[in-house]
């Protein structure tokens, strides 16, 4: 099957992409993916996206936005993409069993969490369980909170999730922080913030909602348990880039390299979302640049 546009992807960067590329009459093919709607869908409540002033949940979010590209015109295959063929022109892309080719594509795969993989993490996720303190510090005002971390995120997540809680507790594995320097000093000299050093969290424990944290101490491994009422993962995302390497031009992390607002270093094939952006990793942001996408896209293809 042959597509002018086909777009990788169905988080708010993918779909974004997909409502403009359906108004312009390209009838994109959009690749839902193993997670369709992306990483808003492991997301509560969201109330930091426009429009909304009583908040609403992740995957309503995503809903919305998958019925609006689908009302003009967009097709939804929902599936992962498991081969890409970007060398020659038009460009292939294989799912499953079946076969498509593409005049443009626009890569809006993300990056996923990476999680701690430890006891009550995967059941508590949205009920004190994040990896995101931008989306969801506000929900912790008075109360205190554990991050996971030691590099310039956890630091970064760390302050600011002084502005809401009560207390901020950062759990490390190691007897120092990765982070900057000017990052650890702010983060040390934080009155809100107390550091355990040498330790790992190795079980979430609560009822409805997160109640505590259970610390291993790495060198004695003696454990004991930390009172809190939400737990910040921040040891880093991983993008979802591994079909496109060899083909597309990489960064040391995983990330995409830009050739200026949304092009890959292949013409024909943008990109958006959090595949290439791991400053902002916001919704709005990752809509914004598949607006973006769409629109130069379109142009290449017009041309």
């Amino acid at each position: 099957m042959h597509t002018k546009l086909a777009i990788i992807g169905s988080g708010p960067a993918g779909l974004t992409a997909a409502i403009y590329a359906a108004r312009a009459e390209l009838k994109p093919i959009v690749f839902a993916g193993a997670v369709p709607g992306g990483q808003l869908t492991e997301t509560t409540e969201v109330e930091n996206f426009p429009g909304f002033d009583d908040g609403i949940m992740g995957p309503d979010l995503m809903a919305k936005m998958r019925l609006q590209a689908e009302k003009f015109g967009s097709v939804t295959v929902d599936a992962s993409v498991d081969k890409v063929n970007l060398k020659k022109q038009p460009f292939t892309i294989e799912s499953g069993d079946k076969s498509y080719s593409a005049d443009a594509i626009i890569v809006a795969t993300g990056a996923s969490a990476m999680w701690l993989n430890v006891k009550g993490e995967t059941e508590f996720k949205g009920k004190g369980v994040s990896a995101c303190a931008t989306c969801d510090g506000f929900f912790f005002k008075n109360k205190a909170v554990v991050i996971v971390g030691g590099g310039d995120a956890a630091m970064e997540e760390s302050m600011f999730l002084t502005k809401f809680a009560s207390s901020v507790t950062i759990v490390h594995r190691r007897n120092e922080f990765r982070a900057s320097k000017i990052m650890q000093e702010k983060v040390l000299n934080n009155p809100k913030i107390k550091v355990v050093w040498d330790s790992a969290v190795v079980e979430i424990k609560g009822g409805a909602k997160v109640e505590a944290v259970v610390v291993e101490n790495i060198k004695d491994q003696s454990k004991s348990e930390i009172k809190t009422d939400g737990v910040f993962v921040a040891i880093g995302h991983k993008p979802n880039t591994d079909i496109f390497k060899d083909q597309l031009e990489i960064d040391e992390k995983g990330y995409i390299v830009l050739h200026g607002e949304t092009k890959s270093n292949v013409e024909g094939v943008f990109v958006a979302g959090d595949v290439y952006d791991h400053r902002y990793r916001q919704a709005i942001t990752a809509a914004g640049s598949g607006c973006k996408a769409a629109i130069d896209a379109e142009k290449y293809l017009a041309e």
